[in-house]
């Protein structure tokens, strides 16, 4: 058995399956428990299809979406429909109905990736390059850039949490 149920605080509607059997159910949107007695049952079926399409009715009424609703199918049509189609579009389909050239884009992307690190990689990588004072790393840091300031602040950073050691104004990776 399911049931087409309604909540009262927020107004979404859900299938409840085996309400009989429950005591109690949780609004999927607000996580209000309500005692299943007390819901408004708005459809009962034993064909969940037959309740999953009257939910949707609901939810296309609420919205005025009606004539739109009839004029799609049912449920189970439309799940059918995404299922023989395995309901995904491949990128270079979808990149060419957005009206981009697909080759262009792969190419932006491969002359992009080489040189995109985030902050914390490139002074990671000032440390293990051999730059142990805290100008040298800034210096390799902006070098690459990092502002010196956002360097500093890493370098500090790094510092704190036990990542990197600093001696005396040289600093090491650990």
């Amino acid at each position: 058995m399911y049931a087409v149920v309604g909540c009262r605080s927020c107004g979404t509607y859900w299938l409840l399956t085996d309400p009989r059997d429950q005591e109690s159910a949780t609004c999927p949107r607000c996580s209000t428990r309500h005692p299943t007695k007390r819901l408004k049952r708005f459809y009962e079926s034993e064909d969940r299809a037959a309740a999953a399409q009257a939910r949707a009715k609901l939810l296309a009424d609420e919205q005025g979406d009606a004539e739109a609703f009839e004029r799609a199918g049912t449920v189970a049509e439309l799940e059918r429909a995404v299922e023989a189609s395995d309901g995904a579009v491949d990128d270079r389909e979808y990149l060419e109905r957005s009206g981009l050239d697909p080759d262009e884009v792969a190419a932006a992307g491969e002359s992009e990736s080489g040189g995109s690190r985030s902050r914390d990689e490139i002074v990671r990588d000032a440390l293990r390059a051999g730059n142990r004072t805290e100008g040298a790393v800034v210096e390799y840091a902006t070098d690459h850039g990092v502002p010196a300031d956002a360097a500093r602040d890493l370098l500090d950073r790094l510092t704190r949490r036990g990542e990197v050691s600093e001696s005396r104004g040289e600093y090491r990776l650990l």
